[in-house]
This record gives C-alpha cells, sequence and structure tokens, in this order.
C-alpha cells in the first residue's frame, strides 16, 4: 500500500511555514499559486502527461513548505521541479526544451497570464530568444536548484495521486455507465484544480480521500444520484475529511478569481522575486527578520542571475 499513499505534512510544518514567515500570507499564495499555473502550462507546452505535471506539482509544494519562498527567482524554482519529475520518470525532457518553454512563457508574446478578454500580444520571437550563455546560465540555475530540492526532500520524490483511484472508484459506484465522459471529465478538473489550493490540499490529504471528494463534487454538480448510505466509509475516508475536502476543492476557482484581482501583476506575468521586494518596501516590511524563520535571500545566487541577465542582454543588443 506504500506506493498509493504520500507522506503527508505536519500540523508543525503548515503552522511555521504561515506563522513564522517574513512574508504576508497573501504574498506567500500568489507566489505559490502563480509557479503552480507557471507549471501546469510548461507541462502542457513541453507534452508531458498530466500525470507527470501534477506530480511537478506536488514536489514544488513540498520544497516551500520545508524551505523559504524568496531564496531562488519562483520561474526556476518551477522549471527544476518539472525538470526533476520528468527526467526520473518516463516522459525526459532535454533541458534545451525546458529552456525555451520557460523562456517563451515569461516573455511579452505569451498570453498565459493575460485574461481571455485582452487582445492577444504579439508574437515577437526576440522577447523568448535566449542566447548560448543565457541558457547556460538557466540551466546552471536549474541544476543547483534541482539538487536543493532532492536534499530538502530528503532524496523522497515518490508522489502518489488520486487520478488512477477515482477511475477505480467511478467504476465501483457503477457511475462511469452513467454520463461516464461527463462525470470523469469533471473528477479530472476537480483534482486538478487542488494542485493549486492554498490549503495544500495534497499536502495534507492521502489520494484516496481526495479521490472521494472529487467524485462527490462532480456528482452534485452533474445531478448524478449518489448512493443513500455513507459510501465515502467504504473508501476509508470520514465524514470530517470529506467535508473538509469538498468545500476546499468547491473555494479554489473563487479563490484565484479573486487572487488575479487582488495581485494586479500576476494579470500581466509571472510574479517574480522583484516585485515581492517591492511590494514589502511598499509595506514597510524586510525580506528577512533576522530570528532564523524569515525568507532569506541566497546573495550569491541573486548576484549570478543579475550577472548573466546583464550579459544576455549585451549579447543581444550586439
Amino acid at each position: 500500500m506504500a506506493h498509493m499513499t504520500n507522506p503527508l505534512a505536519t500540523p508543525d510544518q503548515l503552522y511555521q511555514r504561515r506563522s513564522f514567515s517574513s512574508l504576508p500570507t497573501e504574498l506567500q499564495d500568489a507566489i505559490f499559486f502563480s509557479a503552480q499555473c507557471l507549471t501546469q502550462a510548461a507541462g502542457i507546452l513541453l507534452q508531458l502527461p498530466q500525470s507527470a505535471t501534477a506530480q511537478a506539482n506536488v514536489i514544488l509544494a513540498r520544497y516551500w513548505l520545508v524551505e523559504p519562498f524568496i531564496t531562488y527567482e519562483f520561474s526556476d524554482v518551477s522549471a527544476a521541479a518539472i525538470y526533476l519529475v520528468a527526467k526520473v520518470g518516463p516522459s525526459p525532457r532535454s533541458p534545451r526544451d525546458v529552456s525555451n518553454v520557460y523562456a517563451y512563457l515569461l516573455s511579452p508574446s505569451s498570453s498565459f497570464f493575460r485574461p481571455p478578454s485582452s487582445p492577444p500580444p504579439a508574437n515577437d520571437p526576440s522577447s523568448y530568444y535566449r542566447t548560448d550563455t543565457a541558457y547556460q546560465a538557466f540551466h546552471n540555475r536549474v541544476l543547483a536548484i534541482e539538487a536543493r530540492i532532492l536534499y530538502a526532500l530528503s532524496f523522497n520524490t515518490h508522489v502518489a495521486l488520486p487520478h488512477p483511484l477515482a477511475v477505480t472508484y467511478l467504476q465501483a459506484l457503477d457511475f462511469l455507465n452513467v454520463r461516464k465522459e461527463k462525470i470523469s471529465k469533471r473528477v479530472v478538473e476537480y483534482l486538478n484544480t487542488a494542485l493549486l489550493s492554498p490549503q495544500m490540499l495534497y499536502l495534507t490529504s492521502q489520494p484516496n480521500a481526495l479521490a472521494v471528494a472529487a467524485i462527490y463534487n462532480a456528482a452534485k454538480d452533474i445531478g448524478t444520484k449518489m448512493p443513500e448510505s455513507e459510501w465515502w466509509e467504504v473508501f476509508d475516508v470520514d465524514r470530517e475529511e470529506l467535508g473538509f475536502l469538498v468545500v476546499g476543492m468547491r473555494s479554489v476557482d473563487g479563490w484565484a478569481r479573486k487572487m488575479r484581482e487582488d495581485v494586479p501583476k500576476m494579470k500581466e506575468r509571472m510574479i517574480t522575486r522583484r516585485d515581492i521586494e517591492e511590494e514589502m518596501e511598499k509595506r514597510g516590511l524586510h525580506v528577512g527578520n533576522g530570528d532564523g524563520h524569515g525568507e532569506v535571500l541566497d546573495p550569491e545566487a541573486e548576484l549570478a542571475r543579475r550577472m548573466d541577465e546583464k550579459v544576455a542582454e549585451m549579447e543581444m543588443g550586439s
């Protein structure tokens, strides 16, 4: 059964992440949400199976549970997570492919972070072209962060996803014979959306509970009749946990909409460390609080990143 369960976050870890970070809660949520969305988009462009992309989302959440958000550029951490998961899975992707995809998603030519109602941006290949120097710098950063992720997670990259269990449960409940495509599609949508939850549902609940909650929500949405008995107990899920997950999954959509409204820069592009630093300065706060629990920048990594950017700009201009 070990391959069907995940190591879960402890209450102390969740409390320390929220309470002892120098970053306000809303900024933590903005970083988490934007990075998880970026990871999903990168997985699509890299043509990775959704299972691999979802694993990268979980690895990213686990890493930020034990390491400060601000240590590395958020997009670089996302790239390292998806590169790591793809490399150890059946669909590896080359560093060059990962670099090209992230260069495009972070460029003005990408419409990923723009609202659907806005006109599509002009496609300017020069905005997402990376020189050899810029690519090498990106590759080095990703490899360094990949090593840090493995160290932070004690090299445990196992992720059990609820998607296969959900299909099995649907078959057991005979739901696949009633509106088969509609309910199964809705279940998958809930499971994928839960990856973005600020409550870190994939880190606090086992796959069987997530699968049952997604089925419950999907059946309610579609109007499919469910067994009158407490059927979730058959799948080892109690009523209290089911209720929490049902509400948590349903709240993600509204929360995400509010997040985009409250953080205007999310409507234009991926949030960067510079954005967070500027927001903290506006509030009269500091990134690090000196007590050992705050977010601490890596000065050497930051200096190297900025030097790499300057060199790349000079090469582009020459």
